[in-house]
């Protein structure tokens, strides 16, 4: 036999043994090992990174969550935590000798509270269908990612998802009171309460964004929102990108924070406008939409001074919604950007940085001459209010060479955000797409905190291992350390 068959031989040994001791207590349907059966499940929206999982666990309940984490404990099996398959960085990306822990079972609504406003759900449940359960007690849950249709709220807590209104909403950090949890080895956490604090350190906000990096979530209690009176759109549109930047910086200085406010440029309308019909004009290097809600009164003065500083900063069109219809299907191509992205290439790579609003026209521009640099079209859809960035690079991954180049090209705007003022991520997470990223961003005494918070959660280091915190090894290996100051010098520390 050789070395190889040997290795084939050990590996399949061992999917037997992690299979049979999960059949013990789940059903042979909740464990899956075949080929056929865990393809589904080598990568989540990311679908550059693919990776077959050794074996698939679907748990039904809470319990079954908790015995599959301590029979992994047992036998140091790694495991990955996965929503919905939706996240775009890597994040739910599998490891061939680890358990993918599926949590699509657990979709179950607790309860509604009208009264605290407040809702208990599974990690399953879909983030739209909490506020269409929500709906019949005049309440809704204000983050909507754009895959609001789909992904689920348990990977929203895992990213810290946003969505078009967090920036009068929030991000799922500021729309959340409690979680229950479980470690690696099986043990229940019970985070935050039902109050709007807890005594003690944030360890909210310390797992919300994880990246299932610390604990499995099992179960989360969401606040609700009484629905606004009335909601109008302004659509806006100019003959070019950096007036379209300079104005989102406007109105933020004008003292205006509406509920919704985003950006497209002409690509992203062209690709959109025929999968939705929206209504978007054509012509524009760039469209604003810029919601404002509340009383009718109030919506009536904020849309006016909305109009103004439009039309100050240079909208050559500037229209508002007269409808709820229309409100809506101004909204809807926002929406279905990323899905029509596909109307213009075979491929898309969307990255997710955030900067300073000020340097809104800079990173624009630079974008643009990126484009130009690595000869592949990038399309600039973003929630332009809080400076989250979602370029889609468009490329054709059946073209060699043309992936590589993509993702230089997007490591490119990840290190621009950074050098003006802002961060590698938003609400899509690192996972495995930006880790290297993550060398850039933070110094080493950074990382070396971070590795800390990991060790006191997970001392074996296998909990999603190897996503969203580099080793400070793998940082000096790259040359990109970063320096503050001069030359840094770093502790050995335990891998993970």
């Amino acid at each position: 036999m050789s070395a190889l068959e040997k290795i084939a031989a050990i590996d399949a040994a061992r999917q037997r043994e992690v299979a049979a001791a999960l059949r013990a207590f789940l059903p042979a349907s909740a464990v899956l090992f075949n080929t056929e059966d865990v393809k589904p499940y080598e990568c989540d929206g990311l679908s550059a990174f693919r990776q077959m999982p050794m074996v698939v666990a679907l748990p039904a309940n809470e319990a079954e969550v908790q015995r599959v984490l301590q029979t992994c404990h047992r036998l140091q099996v790694p495991v990955v935590p996965r929503g919905a398959g939706t996240g775009l960085s890597g994040g739910a990306l599998p490891l061939g000798n680890g358990v993918l822990l599926s949590l699509a079972k657990l979709m179950r609504i607790l309860e509604i509270d009208p009264l605290s406003r407040t809702a208990r759900v599974q990690p399953g449940v879909r983030n739209l269908a909490i506020s269409e359960a929500a709906a019949a007690h005049n309440l809704y849950y204000a983050p909507d990612p754009s895959s609001q249709i789909a992904c689920s709220i348990g990977g929203n807590v895992a990213e810290n998802s946003g969505g078009m209104h967090c920036l009068k909403y929030g991000l799922t950090v500021h729309n959340i009171l409690k979680l229950r949890a479980f470690t690696v080895e099986g043990e229940l956490l019970e985070i935050g309460g039902n109050s709007l604090d807890a005594a003690g350190y944030d360890l909210l906000a310390l797992l919300t964004g994880s990246e299932g990096l610390l604990a499995v979530i099992t179960e989360i209690t969401v606040k609700l929102l009484p629905k606004p009176q009335r909601a109008q759109c302004v659509l806006a549109a100019f003959d070019d990108v950096v007036k379209a930047g300079q104005a989102v910086a406007n109105i933020i200085a004008a003292g205006i924070i509406p509920a919704g406010l985003e950006m497209m440029d002409k690509i992203t309308t062209g690709a959109v406008e025929p999968f939705v019909n929206a209504g978007y004009p054509l012509d524009a290097e760039a469209i604003l939409l810029c919601e404002s809600d509340g009383t009718p009164e109030e919506v009536a003065d904020e849309i006016e001074r909305m109009k103004a500083v439009m039309l100050a900063s240079g909208a050559t069109e500037v229209r508002v919604s007269q409808s709820e219809t229309e409100r809506v299907r101004f909204w809807a191509g926002r929406k279905n950007a990323f899905p029509a992205a596909g109307r213009v290439s075979p491929d898309y790579y969307c990255m997710d940085g955030t900067i300073p609003k000020r340097a809104l026209p800079q990173v624009l521009t630079a974008i643009a001459e990126l484009s130009k640099q690595y000869g592949l079209r990038c399309m600039n859809v973003f929630h332009a209010g809080d400076g989250n960035l979602h370029p889609l690079i468009l490329y054709d991954a059946n073209q060699p060479g043309e992936l590589a180049r993509t993702e230089e090209f997007g490591a490119k705007i990840l290190k621009l955000s950074i050098d003006v003022g802002g961060t590698i991520t938003g609400e899509h997470g690192v996972g495995v797409e930006k880790i290297d990223s993550m060398c850039d961003q933070f110094r080493a005494p950074e990382l070396a905190m971070f590795h800390a918070v990991k060790q006191a959660f997970d001392a074996g280091g296998r909990l999603n291992p190897g996503k969203a915190v580099p080793t400070l090894h793998r940082c000096a290996e790259m040359g990109r350390m970063h320096v503050h100051g001069g030359q840094e010098k770093f502790p050995d520390l335990p891998r993970f």
